[in-house]
């Protein structure tokens, strides 16, 4: 497995569980496989769905901020990677 460092959350909203996540690399999927990291969280999960300004998106690229539904808490600075099978 391959890891790309894709981009950063930005902030957490605990309610809904949403991640806003800056993409500062490359472009990701809806299907992909992200990963969350930080100095508590390590998150392994697959991207079912994303938006941008509340509106779903297929895909986000680099300069985008995205909101991602993630299964449990993560931090603003957590770095966030897209996995590959290589």
């Amino acid at each position: 497995m391959a890891e790309k460092r894709i981009g950063e959350v930005t902030k957490y909203f605990s309610k809904p569980s949403v991640a806003a996540v800056k993409i500062t690399d490359g472009e990701i999927r809806v299907g992909d496989t992200l990963k969350f990291t930080g100095h508590t969280t390590d998150i392994t999960m697959p991207l079912d769905s994303m938006e941008v300004n509340s509106q779903k998106v297929p895909t986000a690229s680099a300069g985008d901020y995205i909101g991602i539904k993630v299964p449990d808490r993560v931090r603003p600075g957590d770095e966030v990677f897209k996995v590959t099978a290589d």
